[in-house]
């Protein structure tokens, strides 16, 4: 009997991942016509989320009018200046079905600086900022280990991944005990050396084991980084905790760069880990924004719909 290899390999790996994930998919039964969405197991959701300058509108309660009309659900408020702005934003959030998301960034300083006093720094205001977001309820503190124009720096070596995984545990432990967590954002190599791939995210979240130490997956660094979206978030898996968007060429809005902004495999890998929290919306926009932002959401919708 002769096999064909390339065939038997590819239905085996299938079958795998389909066992693994747990993932049925009715059509392979008859149960639904053929080119029908595949049914998971775990029910996953769009979240949609806004960085504060995505929206139009002149004030914060303007945008939030915007987002609510349009079924926004997140707010994701930059970390920089958010001590000062918490009784803003708390009054502008009251009553509104939006919640808050992810605190972007806003940290002093860099954890793998080779400086003691700029490591501090880092801590120190990171600690404020996780404080910060258990107060507004946020999920999660961004935290990218250091940009490409942050130096000195420590060397790419096994010992700085170890000094790593021991702060982000550190940080881990202050996010439990406000009710919030420490996000790992993986960015594309023009950015950052270190931390380039979501599945890296995920491994030094696993080797923490800290509940309260996740990542992120960009769809704008993951297409410098990634060869799949489905793959970087099934790597991701339970340690997922935010997501970022924006269009494919120039980190516009998505669908401003047509038939590049295709985010259909990275949606098919959400739901099938059942993610549930947010998707936010971190990009620039080259239109109208009162129209671009609109058909963004649509193309969001349908694509989700399609995965």
């Amino acid at each position: 009997m002769t096999i064909d290899r390339r065939k038997f390999i590819k239905s085996s790996l299938a079958g795998a991942a389909a066992v693994g994930l747990g993932n049925t998919l009715a059509a392979s039964a008859g149960e639904l016509p053929a080119g029908a969405p595949p049914t998971y197991p775990i029910k996953a959701e769009l979240k949609i989320s806004f960085q504060e300058g995505t929206a139009p509108g002149a004030t914060l309660n303007e945008k939030f009018d915007f987002m609510e009309e349009h079924g926004v659900v997140g707010f994701e408020p930059h970390g920089k200046g958010l001590k000062g702005r918490m009784k803003e934003f708390k009054e502008a959030l009251k009553g509104r079905n939006i919640g808050v998301s992810a605190i972007c960034a806003g940290f002093e300083g860099f954890i793998l600086s080779t400086d003691p006093a700029i490591r501090k720094k880092c801590r120190d205001t990171m600690e404020e900022l996780i404080i910060l977001a258990g107060e507004l309820g946020s999920t999660g503190v961004i935290i990218v280990p250091a940009f490409n124009s942050q130096v000195p720096v420590m060397p790419h070596t096994q010992e700085t991944r170890d000094f790593l995984c021991e702060q982000f545990n550190e940080m881990g432990n202050t996010a439990q005990k406000y009710g919030t967590t420490v996000i790992l954002e993986p960015l594309n190599r023009k950015e950052a050396f270190y931390l380039r791939q979501v599945a890296d995210a995920a491994s030094i979240c696993r080797d923490i084991n800290n509940p309260g130490v996740t990542c992120l997956g960009d769809f704008w660094h993951m297409t410098w980084e990634e060869t799949c979206d489905m793959a970087a978030f099934l790597s991701a898996g339970k340690y997922l905790q935010h997501v970022h968007m924006a269009s494919r060429k120039r980190r516009s809005m998505p669908g401003e760069d047509g038939e590049a902004d295709n985010y259909v495999s990275g949606f098919k890998g959400l739901k099938m880990i059942g993610y549930n929290k947010y998707v936010s919306f971190e990009c620039g926009c080259q239109g109208d924004r009162k129209v671009v932002v609109p058909a963004a959401l649509e193309l969001l919708r349908k694509q989700w719909k399609e995965a």
